[in-house]
């Protein structure tokens, strides 16, 4: 079953019987969805993203030993993802980055419609941020983690996390002030779950 998950992304996960090991894969395949969002926001979207996932799983998998029982699941593969992701971007540095989108975008067309221009300009937004702050806003304010979870997956305290959200939140404030359909009653997390680059 859990292969059918790992290689199809809209295959569901269907109950089975419950031992020790099926608990803890059912709570790992629980955790996919946020992985992939994870992933997708460190990636910034396209086939990375199943690629960083897959490989996430593959390790979590193979050091399922390491893992300590009732220690915290999702912030154990969190940092799996995490520096998964700092690694291959390490391998990587003789690749040629288009981190910003900017050679995607000159052969992309054009947006056709109002919420798709927002969508970028949140998302180069994001982008100018320090990775760190990007990441606990995405974590804390679009995926609904708690600070401490947070802080966990990120290994840093919770005073961290809150100082990197409230940062984060005052700058993505800054950079989207004046921009069409921004106002301060604007709700970016929803704005955010219409781009699967951003999730």
């Amino acid at each position: 079953m859990l292969g059918a998950v790992l290689c199809d992304p809209h295959v569901t996960p269907q109950p089975a019987t419950r031992s020790a090991p099926d608990a803890w894969g059912e709570e790992m395949l629980a955790i996919i969805p946020a992985l992939r969002r994870f992933a997708g926001a460190l990636t910034h979207g396209g086939a990375d993203v199943e690629d960083l996932v897959q490989e996430t799983l593959s390790k979590a998998l193979g050091a399922r030993d390491k893992f300590e029982l009732g220690t915290n699941l999702r912030a154990w593969m969190f940092t799996i993802l995490r520096n998964t992701y700092y690694s291959s971007r390490t391998r990587r540095r003789h690749d040629v980055e288009d981190e910003d989108g900017s050679m995607a975008a000159s052969l992309a067309v054009g947006p056709d419609q109002g919420w798709n221009l927002e969508v970028q300009a949140l998302r180069r937004a994001l982008l100018s941020m320090p990775a760190a702050q990007r990441q606990a806003l995405i974590l804390v304010a679009a995926g609904g983690w708690s600070y401490i979870e947070a802080a966990e997956a990120c290994d840093c305290s919770v005073g961290t996390m809150k100082s990197r959200v409230s940062r984060a939140r005052a700058d993505l404030e800054t950079m989207l002030d004046g921009k069409p359909g921004w106002g301060a009653d604007r709700n970016w997390s929803a704005l955010m779950s219409r781009s699967p680059h951003l999730q």
